[in-house]
């Protein structure tokens, strides 16, 4: 297949060699302020990959001309942080062209309508198939430009919805049938939104440890020292909302250490002892600064539009209200006020729970 990466960080070099490795034709596209592996993609003809998964994967054209990154491709990938997306969406308006296929990955928190909203679809829109995964498929790190670490592709327990969700299993073919075999289709694309194991995980670890954070330039590994017994049930105690609200809708969601001892992250389903002791995740050191986008991605986008749902459809969250306040303290924002991404930015507060599953 023809295949187009837009995004060119940890999860698009890494996604874009796989398929490259495989046999596919891809294009890579990047924005301008965000080109440095771009730019050694471009000197090298490709992408350097080590751990998991290794070889060079020859990329046909990596540049900023997007139009002939996106034309004549089969599925289009979209891989990077969620405030990327409405970007995205905007400057592949121009050259989208009708029966492509767009997978947002991860969809981080809906991302699928937000890129929809941004090229000018309307939510019953089925011009182009806008799809999204409930997780990136691997765990990797650019280790220099050009060149990535994997240190896990996933085994199993990620999913892919469509919207319309008409279309999912006709995208959850195309990729099960080619690098993905065991990502599952999910009911619609709250359910890959809820799917989401970054916003249990990141924020919970990132505030239990923020005075390390700021003293170490986060010269620690961000699991294996970071969480602690506390920690734990702090993301527990995040992850019982996010249940709660999946429940409400009529999704048997299970919890996140299961979720990521089924990918393959963890030997042991246990918020404390599973991401203190996991293998894939041992030397990968915590972040530089608190701004960064295990905050400004993971609360910002993904648990307030999760304490929105929760409203919407009549699920307390104090928990996850609480980290929203104090994030928002620490980086001197107001992310509740923000409001980065709500069921009205993704064109769905208008819906009751019912019309919700019905439009989806």
């Amino acid at each position: 297949m023809k295949i187009a990466v837009l995004g060119s960080g940890n999860g698009g070099c890494t996604l874009a060699a796989d398929w490259a490795l495989n046999g596919h034709e891809v294009n890579m596209f990047a924005f301008k302020e965000y080109s440095d592996n771009l730019e050694a993609v471009q000197s090298n003809g490709g992408v350097f990959l080590e751990g998991e998964i290794q070889g060079f994967g020859e990329i046909a054209y990596a540049g900023h001309d997007l139009e002939k990154v996106l034309d004549d491709r089969d599925l289009v990938f979209i891989v990077g942080p969620a405030y990327t997306t409405e970007a995205f969406g905007k400057v592949c308006k121009p050259f989208i062209k009708k029966g492509q296929i767009f997978i947002i990955c991860p969809g981080s928190c809906g991302g699928s309508m937000v890129f929809k909203k941004a090229a000018g679809k309307k939510v019953d829109d089925d011009d182009i198939i806008v799809a999204e995964t409930s997780t990136l498929p691997y765990a990797c790190r650019v280790t220099e430009p050009g060149r990535v670490k994997v240190f896990l592709k996933l085994h199993n327990a990620y999913h892919v919805a469509a919207q319309p969700c008409r279309y999912t299993e006709k995208v959850h073919k195309m990729l099960s049938t080619t690098l993905y075999p065991n990502i599952l289709p999910a009911e619609n694309i709250l359910h890959t939104t809820l799917l989401n194991d970054n916003p249990v995980i990141h924020p919970a670890v990132t505030l239990m440890n923020t005075a390390l954070i700021e003293r170490t330039q986060g010269d620690f590994d961000f699991y294996g020292e970071g969480v602690t017994p506390a920690v734990g049930r702090l993301m527990k105690a995040v992850d019982n909302e996010r249940i709660e609200i999946g429940k409400k809708i009529g999704f048997d969601l299970i919890t996140i250490p299961e979720s990521d001892y089924r990918q393959g992250y963890l030997e042991v389903a246990d918020y404390e002892n599973g991401y203190q002791n996991a293998e894939s995740f041992k030397g990968i050191k915590a972040q530089a600064q608190l701004e960064h986008r295990y905050l400004i991605e993971d609360v910002a986008y993904g648990m307030v539009f999760w304490t929105e749902l929760g409203k919407q459809i009549g699920v307390e969250t104090p928990v996850m209200d609480s980290i929203i306040n104090i994030a928002s303290v620490l980086l001197e924002e107001d992310y509740k006020k923000e409001k980065k991404r709500t069921m009205k930015s993704m064109m769905l507060s208008n819906y009751s729970l019912d019309e919700l599953n019905s439009v989806l």
